[in-house]
């Protein structure tokens, strides 16, 4: 019956969407476009000032790389992109919940985050060698993504993203801010990982745009797949905190 309701969710969510997504752009306080100059968002600025210290804390989280959790073991919605151990994600926010103990073990990077108006999600993204993320795209124009490149492989060519029609490379310290409702694919087709701090946050909206994605974020954010996901995301919590405990030991 579970998996019944979760189909019937499923279905109905993408008739919806397709509504959504048309009434979001009709509101939107900026262009409806692929990838923005990340000027348009001034705490971009910030993210890239403080980046030597947002790596300073990745690499801590490094240290702990066995239980940093693959993507695909925490959302069950993304295991036909990560299905394998390549593509790790250590949470802080996800999906709109924070994760108190990873905070607390990259402060200052919690901190920077927290003032980006409408943040759903924080995370440091470890695409390790031979990643390959098919083309796909995501659910709501209520949200944009952005990037901040913090471990970028010395071949930077062979490391890179398509936005829609257009390839992107990261550059250590720069932003990247896109619309992940257009279709992405991503590669590291080098022998070095590449790590990102991953940010999703609110797309600015007039009114009444901002009550629709609200109301339509608020049901993603109680839907079955997220809930599932942040279960997940609390049981790693605990894992990596058990890990830590071992290494210090």
């Amino acid at each position: 019956m579970a998996l019944e309701n979760q189909s019937w969710i499923v279905k109905f969510g993408k008739r919806l969407r397709k509504v959504m997504n048309r009434a979001i752009v009709r509101w939107s306080a900026v262009e409806d476009r692929p990838v923005f100059d990340s000027r348009t968002f001034d705490w971009t600025r910030e993210l890239e000032a403080n980046w030597q210290t947002v790596r300073a804390e990745a690499e801590k989280i490094l240290a702990f790389r066995d239980a940093v959790p693959p993507l695909g073991e925490l959302s069950p919605d993304h295991k036909r992109l990560a299905g394998d151990t390549k593509w790790q994600s250590y949470f802080m926010w996800g999906y709109g919940f924070r994760m108190p103990d990873n905070c607390a073990r990259c402060p200052e990077t919690a901190r920077i985050v927290e003032s980006v108006p409408g943040l759903k999600t924080a995370m440091f993204s470890i695409h390790a060698p031979g990643v390959h993320i098919p083309r796909h795209k995501g659910a709501t124009k209520g949200m944009l993504t952005c990037h901040l490149a913090l471990i970028v492989p010395r071949e930077g060519e062979k490391c890179r993203m398509q936005v829609d029609e257009q390839m992107y490379h990261w550059h250590e310290g720069r932003t990247l801010v896109f619309d992940d409702t257009y279709h992405h694919e991503v590669w590291n087709e080098t022998d070095e990982d590449r790590v990102i701090l991953l940010l999703q946050f609110a797309r600015p909206l007039r009114l009444p745009g901002r009550i629709i994605s609200s109301i339509f974020l608020s049901a993603i954010r109680w839907s079955p797949f997220v809930q599932d996901a942040r279960r997940n995301m609390l049981n790693w919590e605990q894992r990596l905190k058990q890990a830590e405990g071992g290494k210090r030991a």
